[in-house]
């Protein structure tokens, strides 16, 4: 499972204070604390107004790429915007997010087909001009002209982030379903792309969110999940990625749960 961490983001509270604040020591240890707990990327989402989001951006890189060496995933809904802040890195990261909206494959795609930055991977949202298609057929079209915009530009499906975009359980009208059935019909249609999501979505407005996130999470690997934008420092998250990855026979002989139990990304917290 390809973890990114998602706890640099505006949107929260703290830490809409500390990009107010600029308060760089706090930013550096939320990156530093999500590279301890098993974080492959760090999510890096400034939510401030789109006329200062490019400086704020080049500022929070800054503080975390100062922390950890961990490749930094550029959030923002702006394809201006994230063609503009991806220079700000030093190393190769990923683009969050395109979609089937407006020009922006158009924007970013020819950024990614760049001989220098062919280290470069993105998120992909399927939705489009008309928003979020209800039906698994609605979205796999969207997926389908992605996929064929990507060819054009020569990028690789093993360089894109399907999102199927979670929805909230208590308003959706099919469930889980819809969500589910797509992603299991990406996952037959390539297995080389990258399927994330942010599991978290689900649970919006239920009491203990986390046994939802929990089972959704198991559901969704189960449809053929490799990516989850979450919260790393979350043991009991993190326990039952590790635990249902032994489970699918996508670890050998459990050596990667023992290993992270060992190393006490898991389990109960030891003394």
């Amino acid at each position: 499972m390809i973890i990114i961490g998602e706890k640099i983001n505006g949107s929260i509270p703290a830490v809409a204070q500390a990009i107010a604040e600029r308060d760089a020591a706090f930013i550096r240890n939320r990156a530093r604390m999500q590279e301890e707990a098993g974080a492959a990327y760090i999510d890096c989402c400034a939510s401030v107004p789109e006329a200062e989001e490019a400086e704020t951006l080049r500022w929070l890189i800054g503080c975390i790429e100062e922390a950890t060496d961990l490749p930094i995933s550029i959030d923002s809904p702006s394809a201006a915007v994230l063609a503009q802040a991806y220079q700000f890195c030093s190393r190769p990261g990923i683009f969050n997010s395109v979609s089937g909206e407006g020009n922006k494959m158009d924007t970013i795609f020819p950024i990614l087909a760049e001989p220098q930055n062919k280290g470069w991977q993105v998120v992909a949202l399927l939705s489009d001009d008309r928003g979020i298609p209800k039906t698994v057929q609605d979205r796999l079209r969207v997926f389908d002209r992605i996929m064929e915009k990507a060819a054009e530009y020569h990028i690789s499906p093993s360089r894109i982030y399907i999102d199927p975009l979670v929805e909230m359980l208590c308003t959706s009208e099919d469930g889980a379903a819809v969500n589910l059935e797509v992603i299991s019909e990406v996952r037959k249609r390539s297995e080389s792309v990258h399927i994330s999501a942010a599991v978290s979505n689900i649970s919006y407005q239920l009491p203990v969110r986390k046994l939802v996130n929990l089972a959704y999470t198991v559901m969704a690997m189960n449809a053929g999940l490799d990516s989850i934008i979450c919260d790393p420092t979350n043991r009991d998250l993190l326990g039952v990625i590790y635990a249902t990855e032994a489970l699918l026979g996508q670890d050998e002989y459990c050596m990667e749960y023992i290993t992270a139990y060992r190393e006490g990304l898991i389990g109960p917290v030891k003394d």
